[in-house]
């Protein structure tokens, strides 16, 4: 019996645990983070003392927002209505989570930081030269930039009309791009040709004014070329 009564209390513990992770938005994020960070250990090759206070402080975490659950059900199962010293119980409950994931971030930082660095270093290093980065993140910003605009100029559509043309940026984008990548004058003018095509057929389709076309064009060649000059060397 006593065999038996403790694999009970297994199947009770992990039905609790099954229950936050159903009903509790906070415990499946921490959850997640959790996982996140042990990956992040294993691929940066924490030590042995490092992985025990990583396993500690998410441990903690773990157990707070568990805790948390369970006041916050006793609470509910007590009191019927708003009560004073409920509220407290699950502020102080509330409070205890947050302050275990502080010192949970506080500890991620210490183990993470120098790692992150160097592994942002390389990062930096290897965009610098990788045309091909760049030109993914030239023509990334340059779409995100257009978006902004758009949102701050309440356009109707963000695929049609609207300052600036998005079509445009991007075009201009990619046709200066492979200006700076292939550095030959034949090739930047051949593109820029193509660009203003794409920019033509928007303004002949009345999807955008001149004004739109020409400020999409500036917008994506002032990007890039931005772009480029800082991490292109």
């Amino acid at each position: 019996m006593k065999s038996r009564s403790l694999l009970w209390s297994f199947d009770y513990a992990i039905q609790g645990i099954v229950y936050a992770l159903r009903t509790q938005r906070n415990m499946r994020l921490h959850m997640l983070a959790a996982a996140a960070v042990l990956v992040a250990a294993l691929v940066l090759g924490v030590d042995r003392f490092e992985m025990v206070a990583l396993l500690f402080v998410i441990g903690l975490v773990l157990v707070a927002e568990l805790a948390n659950t369970a006041v916050e059900a006793t609470v509910d199962l007590a009191i019927d209505g708003p009560d004073p010293l409920a509220k407290v119980a699950k502020d102080v409950a509330a409070g205890a989570v947050l302050v275990s994931s502080i010192i949970a971030v506080a500890v991620g930082y210490i183990v993470f930081f120098d790692r992150l660095v160097r592994v942002a270093e390389r990062g930096l290093l290897a965009v610098r030269h990788s045309p091909v980065h760049l030109t993914v993140i030239a023509l990334g910003l340059t779409a995100l930039a257009v978006l902004v605009v758009k949102a701050f100029t309440h356009a109707e559509s963000f695929m049609r009309g609207g300052w600036p043309s998005g079509h445009t940026a991007l075009a201009t984008s990619a046709a200066t791009t492979i200006a700076h990548v292939t550095q030959s004058a034949s090739a930047a003018v051949l593109a820029l040709f193509i660009a203003a095509l794409v920019a033509q057929s928007r303004v002949e389709s009345e999807t955008h004014t001149i004004p739109e076309v020409l400020f999409g064009a500036v917008f994506g060649i002032l990007i890039t070329t931005f772009v480029f000059q800082v991490f292109f060397v």
